[in-house]
Order: structure tokens, then sequence, then C-alpha cells
């Protein structure tokens, strides 16, 4: 049996006769990161999926350097930034199961496309959490994958057919499956061209005339009480987005919002306004003014146009392990504690989506279609069609 469901380009052929891979505890968990090594490699059973044994460091799929021109050309979109390593990645290994205890309710619209589709459909969910949505629909096939190592453990536990992969770097041969879901992802990506990757490689993955569902989180949130417990994020994490694939430094006042602009946008968005002084040393009384106004306008004008978030996550003490992930977090000062809320504390990365982004990100794109468009529960949600 061969493994083809893989990308030839970017991993190797596994075959059942020749190789060996220990199971990872009650489900098979497939790690890309360690595959390249042939590290102990067996199948198990008739079953499709593979896994491998791997290092509790060893959490996140790899930055593959290796491919063709057209994928090397986006290598610097595969790079992680800073800020998603750190306050999605770290955050949801440490959190990942009390996160899974709380994620159990099935969205109606996401479970309703899901029951439309076909009888022996693969669907490929990627960034399935603790896999809720697999299985959903009895008569298709699921294929789990997320870039935490933790929860797709809690996925294997249940059962499921998961693996641990990158959202902008799916270990899928093109046209594999029948439909897609990205649940809750795209708003943790840090910039415009990583988002628009993500949903490349969903299109890419499913064959012509499959649908891709998306949801993420909106700028218009319903509950307004809950956007004011977010903390917005301003200038002075400049320092999280450098690196490669991070935006471009902004040049505005650090009272001011960084935006995550797209990669290709030059620094001279950025515009300072305050006091200036004029030849004679000195501003008129009126110009003074007249740009404080300006400055108060602009200001009142980005909260209300604020898209980047860190969302907090209470882990209780009592779930908290005190000499695991959390103790290091406290240490590394990647999180705190809120001793009256007897929890250690989580920023979550957020990029929240205004009406009308994610479909300028598919506007480019000559292989897929929106067909649906819909805000649910506080979510953008769109559905793709695959169209060559």
């Amino acid at each position: 049996m061969i493994f083809s469901f893989l990308r030839a380009s970017r991993f190797f052929y596994l075959s059942a006769e020749n190789f060996s891979l220990p199971i990872v505890e009650s489900g098979n968990v497939f790690n890309s990161k360690l595959l390249s090594t042939m590290r102990e490699i067996k199948v198990k059973g008739a079953s499709s999926i593979c896994s491998t044994n791997f290092s509790d460091e060893e959490t996140h799929a790899p930055q593959t350097e290796f491919g063709n021109d057209d994928q090397n050309s986006s290598l610097g979109v595969q790079f992680t930034p800073e800020i998603e390593k750190k306050y999605v990645h770290r955050v949801y290994d440490a959190i990942a199961p009390h996160f899974s205890s709380t994620r159990f309710a099935k969205w109606p619209k996401v479970a309703a496309f899901l029951s439309s589709l076909p009888l022996g459909s693969l669907v490929l969910d990627a960034g399935c959490g603790n896999g809720k949505y697999l299985g959903l629909n009895p008569g298709c096939f699921f294929i789990g994958c997320d870039i935490s190592l933790p929860l797709i453990k809690i996925c294997a536990d249940r059962g499921h057919e998961v693996l641990v992969a990158d959202a902008v770097n799916l270990p899928y041969r093109a046209g594999f499956g029948n439909a897609a879901i990205s649940i809750a992802v795209l708003h943790h990506l840090s910039t415009e061209s990583r988002r628009k990757k993500a949903i490349e490689e969903l299109v890419r993955v499913v064959k012509k005339g499959g649908l891709v569902l998306i949801t993420v989180w909106a700028v218009e949130q319903e509950d307004r009480a809950l956007v004011n417990k977010w903390t917005p994020i301003l200038e002075k994490y400049d320092e999280e987005w450098i690196g490669p694939g991070s935006p471009h430094e902004r040049s505005s006042p650090s009272s001011f919002k960084l935006e995550s602009i797209p990669e290709t946008e030059e620094n001279s968005l950025g515009h300072v306004r305050g006091f200036k002084e004029s030849s004679a040393g000195r501003l008129r009384e009126t110009t003074c003014q007249s740009e404080e106004d300006s400055a108060a306008s602009d200001n009142a004008r980005d909260v209300n146009n604020q898209q980047e978030y860190f969302v907090p996550w209470h882990l209780p003490y009592h779930r908290a392990e005190v000499s695991g992930a959390s103790a290091s977090a406290l240490a590394n000062g990647l999180a705190k504690k809120d001793d009256k809320k007897g929890a250690v504390v989580y920023n979550r990365y957020y990029h929240v989506f205004s009406e009308g982004e994610l479909e300028r990100l598919v506007s480019g794109m000559e292989n897929a279609v929106v067909v649906d468009r819909f805000f649910d529960k506080s979510n953008w949600c769109i559905i793709l069609e695959k169209t060559s």
C-alpha cells in the first residue's frame, strides 16, 4: 500500500512492506516534521494514515526546504512569524486539554455543510483542533490536521485519522479531497500573504468541483462587552512581527495601532500627525488645534478599525501543569497569574476580519469562486468551489 495522499515533492512515499511505525496512543497520528528522518516507521493495519515517534519538543510541522521552483518561491510565506509561535502555537499546546473541554458544540451551519456532502466524500479539516467536526457525517471519510500536537493527540485518543501539519503548507497532493473546511483558523495567521496562502492550500487539495468552507472571527462582534476584554495590539508589539513573512514596520506614533497589512505595501502608509515646528520655530495656534483634532479623529478611527488583538484564555490553576508548559510560560513572560480568578492567563493572537475581507483574499484566484457567504455567530464565512 502506498500513501499517495502525500505531496510527492515535499514528502517521501511510504510503502507498507518496507517500513514499520509505532502508533501514538490509541489513534493514528502523522507528524510530518520527522518524516524526512524516517524514524521507526510502520503502518497501523489497513489505515491510510501514518504516524511517527516524536519528542515533546517537536510539536510543529516544519518549513520545507525542498520542492520545485514554485514551491520555493513561496517559502517566505511559510516561515512562521514569532507572534504566531508565541501567541498561537505555544498557547494552544499549553491549554489543549482545557480548550478541548470547552469545544463540543457544533455550529449549525458547519454541521449543515458537512451533512450536505455526498456519500463517500473525503473531507479534509485543516486546523481541526480537538476534532469536534471529524466524523460528523457518518457517510463521509475525514482526515484532520492541526499545528498543535497536544490537540492532535486528543483527536487520536478519540480514534480519528489525524496528522500534525501547517495550514499554509498542507501535506496532501493536489485534488486529494472532495471537500475541505477551515473553522476559526485563518484569524490566527498574522500576515495577509499567509492568510491568502492558507486559502490557496485549501483549494489546491480538493478536486475540481470540490467545496471549501472557511469561517473566521469578525470585526463586527455581536457581544461588544467581550471585545472590551481583548487587548488591542499596538505598535509596541512591532518586534513580534520582525522576520520573514512579516508585515512591514509602520512609522506611525506608538499610540496608533499596527495593522496587519499586505507585505507588498510600502512604509509610506504611516503618517505622523501632531505638532510640527514652523520655519519660525513655532506653529500658529490654529494650526496646532487643527492637527490635534486630526490626530484625535484618526485615533478614534483606528480604534473602530482595530483588527489585531490579544484575546485572553484563562487556564484554571487546577488545570495548569505546575512543572510543565504553564510554569515555563510564566517564567518566560508568555503568561501571567490572575490570583483573583485563580488562573494562568495566556494571550492568543487574533486578526479579526472585516466584511468582504475573505472575498478580497479570494478575488485573485483563477481556480475558485465564492458560491456562498454569510455572517454567523460573529463570524464571517464563505464557501468556495474549485473550478479547475
